[in-house]
């Protein structure tokens, strides 16, 4: 029975160690400004391959 114990904490320590990585994207990408986001998405899109606007 003490393997299921083990199981269990490393389950718990395996979505503990997902979420932690979730949020720390999730701040990097609330740090940025419109203005920042904007430059970004024009940058981008002067690299896709095809039509420009």
């Amino acid at each position: 029975m003490r393997w299921w114990k083990a199981l269990g904490i490393a389950g718990f320590v395996g979505v503990a160690a997902t979420g932690a990585v979730i949020a720390r994207a999730e701040r990097r990408r609330r740090s940025y400004t419109p203005d920042e986001i904007r430059r970004r998405l024009h940058e981008r899109l002067d690299e896709a391959p095809g039509e420009s606007s």
